[in-house]
């Protein structure tokens, strides 16, 4: 395992800090000690991420309206922010008097509803803005393709060109050697052919390469029309390239702003809901189950979940260890993954499963080191994607700079160990193989980028000195 990987426990955003108010109720303001009790204030390991501050994918303040306004125009937080959630001490007061019970009722079932109903429209806006991106990019990718080809036979009619132009030098070279029309006249005049039949095979030879010459000069204009013509058409198809490319750039920041959102809608929820939800239980409930029980289910619940997660990072560490991926050459690339080639770059047959087919350009290849594998950065760079999108489903993008850029398709889900605008070396574990968006089981489509235009991943690794 390379000595610079990391592992994430949450996305950090080093241009996009946020800092978190927590507001205590009441209750705790005037004894903090009181804090302690009712389980309101931030735990140690809160405290350390407030101070530290909070990124947009883990803005784990309480509630979600008007999450999106505050990502995409600046730090002002958003009205829910402020909103103070009930505390234990809040539920153990109301239980003691039906009208209040009933009023605080209802409060916590606005907020779940509230939580709820913002997880539900972000992830629609998130995928709806995904699907743009996807469908933007797969658009680019196809003119980059066609100016590329079109340039390609601009470039070999040229060829084809120039060497008919040659050719037909040759050939009036040749056929000034054997005498053109006026040598031929001196010669039958000077009687210098054996006999007339000579003379005539003479000069049946400069009629068949006057002929062979006017056949190889049209070849060679016709050559030179249709180098001229899809030359023409070459940069047309690059215009369209770079307009496109532009549009998938715009939809690129859209969709990555609407998965942040999206993604902090639910850390909301994530921190929220549980303890809520348990607080309206707790208010409804008519047994002798005290507040402590649904406060110790609330804990238990958290720290299975927090066992959960370093389970699944513990996996995807050893299935990152088994294999070789990650491994940085001598000329700073590394491998993005220990899999092995299962589909390469280009054209290919049209393949369907899983309630889809595939498109006909492959403009990646696909390595697969098996489910949770290890996926890793193939060379230093900051991160300028990291979420869903469309057809690739978990997606990363890295601008390694000069023009180049890699991505990274099918990323399991809660299988990203980066975020948006992190900077990363090679070798890093980014996140681990999964089988979301159009993919055939796990695996990790990989891409390569020079100006933005997909080129063959395997070419452009192998040049660097990485073997897939």
């Amino acid at each position: 395992m390379n000595a610079a990987r990391t592992e994430h426990t949450g996305y950090q955003h080093d241009h996009a800090r946020r800092t978190l108010q927590v507001i205590p109720t009441k209750a705790a303001r005037e004894d903090p000690r009181r804090a302690e009790e009712c389980g309101c204030a931030p735990t140690p390991a809160e405290s350390r991420a407030l101070r530290a501050g909070v990124s947009r994918r883990t803005l784990l303040g309480a509630g979600t309206a008007g999450l999106v306004a505050a990502i995409v125009a600046g730090p002002l937080l958003p009205s829910a922010f402020a909103a103070t959630y009930p505390s234990w001490d809040d539920v153990q007061a109301a239980k003691a008097n039906e009208a209040t019970k009933a009023a605080e009722v209802q409060r916590i079932q606005g907020f779940i509803q509230s939580l709820t109903g913002e997880v539900a429209r972000t992830r629609t806006a998130a995928e709806q803005a995904a699907g743009a991106f996807y469908t933007a990019q797969q658009a680019h990718f196809e003119a980059a393709v066609r100016a590329d080809t079109l340039q390609s036979q601009a470039d070999a009619e040229a060829a084809n060109a120039t060497d008919a132009a040659n050719k037909a030098g040759r050939v009036a070279a040749q056929l000034y050697r054997d005498g053109g029309d006026q040598t031929s006249l001196e010669l039958f005049f000077s009687g210098s052919a054996a006999t007339a039949d000579d003379l005539l095979t003479r000069l049946g030879v400069m009629d068949k390469l006057l002929e062979r010459n006017q056949t190889v000069y049209a070849t060679a204009i016709t050559a030179r029309d249709a180098a001229q013509s899809l030359t023409d058409q070459a940069i047309v198809a690059r215009d369209e390239r770079d307009r496109l490319q532009t549009v998938a750039e715009q939809k690129m920041s859209e969709s990555q702003q609407a998965a942040d959102a999206a993604q902090a809608a639910l850390d909301a929820q994530t921190l929220n809901l549980g303890q809520l939800q348990a607080q309206l239980a707790a208010l409804q409930d008519t047994t002798t189950k005290t507040i402590a029980d649904y406060q110790a289910g609330v804990e238990a619940a958290r720290i299975a979940e927090e066992q959960r997660r370093a389970a699944e990072r513990a996996e995807a560490e050893r299935l990152a260890a088994a294999g070789n991926g990650g491994g940085v050459v001598s000329s700073g690339w590394a491998r993005p993954t220990s899999g092995r080639r299962t589909s390469d770059f280009g054209p290919r047959s049209s393949q369907c499963g899983n309630g889809y087919c595939s498109t006909s350009y492959h403009y990646g290849a696909d390595l697969s080191g098996g489910c949770s594998a290890g996926i890793y950065s193939a060379a230093a760079g900051t991160v300028v994607y990291a979420g869903y999108n469309g057809g690739y489903g978990n997606y990363i993008k890295i601008d390694h700079g000069g023009g180049i850029g890699t991505g990274y398709a099918h990323i399991r889900n809660g299988g990203f160990n980066v975020g948006y605008g992190q900077r990363v070396n090679a070798g890093d574990l980014i996140g681990s193989e999964g089988n979301t968006g159009n993919a055939f089981g796990c695996n990790l489509h990989f891409e390569a980028y020079v100006n933005g235009s997909p080129v063959n991943p395997i070419n452009f690794l192998v040049a660097r000195g990485v073997s897939i």
